[in-house]
């Protein structure tokens, strides 16, 4: 079962050996809860299945931010892909080697690479002939050489969400295919950026591993063209979208996956580069919230709880799935709610016609596979301060983020009085 270590024991929720209820007793609700140990078995099942292969995984930071996240899988080893200067910047925050850091995405801005060049980060990940010129300009500026890998688009479908689909022609990210060999070619000729790798990423939460294979048949072309022009690749990053199980979706697991592409990743002869994000966070994380009120709207029930569509994103952006348990297991009758918050959005739901256990206001809920693109994808809508974020280890609890405060809210601003002056 993926949530093996959110269990109950004695009719109560666990995380790992904590029980839940103590957590919301003690901090309150809504917060996040993570287990470090899934954390750590996801991490582990991924290099175990790829250990045949020359590779490294780079934790894909975007997926779950918080430093004490970050931290944990540089401990094991991991590098880290960053999509921001705030991202490299908690990277660096979480006490990441530099030269253990990957900065993609398809609009850095003139600071954040100058970031990422006076950091001397391992590599930037270029996605177009503009940004190649200018990260010329500006290591030539700092008298460096910038190593990069170039993104290519390899125009595959990978069958997910259109909105987490990065892979085809009409994507913005990265550079169509037939225009790669002319911005290889192009980067050789720049005197301040040394080329190592190639680069794709076709989407996330990818169920059909038969997708990653025709890309990578693609991108193994596009490698053999650059070597036989005299342009070497020594590193090939395959990206992240390794999909997980939000409701009854058949996924495979990260041995089917490698399976499936490992034989033709050795045919690039290249040191492979994973990013997952998605895989190794999502499973491990909950957000708990509490009930406040139940009401019937002619056929229509809704359970009311203090979590809202600032909190957790994703059922309103993508119409995305997630189970939902509740804290106490009970042989109560089962109704069917939309499960709602209390922001002044319709799209304020976590679930639509769901059937889950009779709850009382009061009781407690768990919205699960949160640990990826919950809580970094939060805001202050309605000016609900952002929630505590928690981390389980073994039969200990940590808080590593505290709620925000209401001050936190208007920290940085400041009334004007002369905007008010007659």
């Amino acid at each position: 079962m993926r949530f093996e270590n959110f269990t109950y024991k004695g009719n109560s929720l666990h995380c790992e050996k904590v029980d839940l209820h103590l957590i919301s007793n003690l901090i309150g609700t809504p917060f996040y809860v993570y287990s470090k140990k899934s954390m750590i078995d996801r991490f582990k099942s991924f290099q175990k299945a790829f250990q045949d292969i020359p590779h490294r995984i780079y934790y894909a930071v975007k997926a779950n931010s918080n430093i004490n996240v970050i931290k944990l899988f540089t401990s094991l080893g991991a590098g880290l892909d960053v999509n921001s200067g705030g991202e490299l910047f908690r990277a660096i925050k979480a006490g990441a080697n530099p030269n253990d850091i990957l900065f993609t995405g398809v609009g850095k801005t003139e600071e954040e690479i100058l970031s990422g060049l006076d950091k001397n980060i391992f590599l930037f990940k270029v996605e177009s002939f503009q940004e190649l010129e200018l990260l010329n300009y500006l290591a030539k500026k700092r008298n460096k050489i910038a190593n990069i890998a170039i993104r290519v688009n390899p125009d595959v479908d990978p069958k997910t969400h259109p909105y987490i689909t990065t892979g085809l022609y009409e994507s913005k990210f990265g550079i169509a295919q037939e225009l790669a060999i002319d911005a290889f070619k192009l980067a050789k000729s720049l005197s301040n950026l040394r080329i190592l790798g190639i680069d794709m990423h076709i989407g996330s939460q990818i169920t059909d591993v038969s997708a990653f294979k025709e890309a990578i048949v693609i991108m193994n072309d596009l490698i053999l063209q650059l070597r036989s022009i005299g342009i070497e690749i020594e590193h090939f990053d395959v990206g992240g979208g390794l999909g997980v199980q939000y409701n009854d979706e058949p996924v495979p697991d990260v041995f089917d996956y490698a399976n499936t592409i490992k034989e033709e990743l050795k045919k690039s002869k290249c040191k492979i580069i994973f990013e997952p994000g998605r895989y190794l966070t999502a499973d491990a994380g909950a957000l708990i919230t509490r009930a406040l009120y139940t009401k019937n709207n002619r056929d229509k029930n809704f359970l009311i709880v203090d979590a809202a569509v600032n909190d957790l994103m994703r059922p309103a952006l993508y119409n995305s799935y997630h189970h939902i348990l509740p804290l106490n297991e009970n042989d109560r009758n089962k109704i069917v709610y939309d499960i709602v918050g209390p922001a002044c959005e319709t799209g304020d739901f976590f679930a639509r016609s769901r059937e889950i256990k009779e709850t009382k206001p009061g009781e407690l809920i768990a919205i699960m596979s949160t640990g990826a693109y919950g809580f970094c994808m939060s805001s202050n809508y309605n000016s609900r301060r952002r929630v505590a974020e928690i981390m389980v280890d073994e039969d200990k609890f940590y808080v590593i983020r505290q709620r925000e405060s209401f001050e936190d809210l208007i920290r940085n601003e400041k009334i004007i009085d002369q905007l008010f002056e007659k």
